[in-house]
């Protein structure tokens, strides 16, 4: 298998007086100028099998040769992070994912993951494919706390990524809101796709996305806030935060989707107070059930919110002088 990609360049009329380094950003637009002059220094540039300076001048007829190595391919490699394990089994592992760890290695976070943890902790995990995702069926985004399904081999992936395609796994959210809501219940259908202008962030207003459908009811309301039991029926990457955004009642504390800016007559101090206590949006997977792969019957697994969640709502209680504390169901 090659390990680099391999051009031969014959300098015609027109790129006469060039300078190599020129010559070759001109013909790979793709390439910066730091990384041609990276490829000249390390030789893998050569112009009439000699190696050449960058500012060497080219004439008409010079044969340049570019190697470009091929990037070595990634891969997850275990290491001992502490994992909260509710359940385990020989073909699945459920996990209560607390909020800051990234599920699996991707561009910027390519250590440090629930993936790497989890190669640490099994000896064998689902491969579907992907060599960054080994054991991943679905995720939570990296500051969503709460309950994810681990596949442990090929027979169990496959079994549960069926379900996730059906959408009959029973998945229900907590969500804490800024703002009240006028109805006690309701769903949310739209398509969800990626932002028009920001891409990092997805949009209820896509050019092209996916259907996706959230049902949420309210499980307790304050002055300036409300805490929410959510369902999904589909699974689209932000739906929750997405959903209740385009409701005007983002997931309090969250930074994307305009969860840190106050609502209503609560005192900036008082919302800023709250604020604090979190560092991320109030969203945690709860309850997760589906059919067991082996067993062929239905199980499910449910996780109390982290400490930095149940601070804010008893925060919250105090703004909003509200005697009764919520308990968790």
């Amino acid at each position: 298998m090659a390990s680099q990609n391999h051009y031969t360049y014959i300098v015609s009329p027109s790129d006469q007086g060039l300078r190599v380094d020129v010559f070759l950003q001109k013909h790979n637009p793709e390439l910066t100028r730091s990384h041609i002059k990276r490829l000249i220094d390390s030789r893998r540039v050569t112009v009439n099998d000699l190696a050449p300076k960058a500012g060497l001048k080219l004439k008409e007829g010079f044969r340049i040769e570019l190697h470009i190595p091929l990037p070595e391919p990634m891969k997850a490699v275990p290491e001992p992070i502490p994992l909260d394990i509710l359940f385990e089994d020989e073909a699945i592992l459920i996990v209560n994912k607390p909020p800051g760890l990234v599920v699996h290695p991707a561009a910027g976070n390519y250590s440090g993951t629930l993936v790497n943890g989890l190669l640490y902790h099994c000896r064998s995990l689902s491969k579907p494919g992907e060599v960054l995702r080994p054991g991943i069926v679905h995720r939570l985004d990296k500051n969503t706390s709460g309950v994810m399904v681990v596949a442990k081999n090929d027979r169990s992936h496959n079994h549960l990524a069926a379900q996730f395609k059906d959408h009959s796994i029973t998945r229900r959210y907590l969500a804490l809101v800024v703002g009240g809501m006028k109805e006690s219940r309701g769903t949310i259908s739209s398509l969800i796709g990626r932002h028009p202008r920001d891409r990092k962030k997805m949009s209820s207003n896509p050019v092209r996305g996916k259907e996706a459908i959230t049902h949420w009811e309210v499980l307790k309301s304050y002055r300036f806030f409300t805490l929410l039991r959510v369902n999904l029926e589909t699974g689209r990457t932000h739906q929750i935060r997405v959903h209740l955004a385009g409701m005007h009642r983002p997931v309090f504390g969250d930074p994307e989707y305009g969860g840190r800016k106050p609502s209503g007559t609560i005192s900036r101090a008082a919302f800023g107070s709250c604020l604090r206590l979190i560092k991320r949006q109030a969203l945690h997977a709860a309850i997760l059930g589906f059919i067991h792969p082996f067993e062929e019957k239905y199980v499910e697994f449910s996780a109390p919110p982290p400490e930095d969640f149940t601070s804010v709502l008893e925060k919250i209680e105090e703004v909003s002088g509200e005697k009764e504390k919520f308990i968790f169901p």
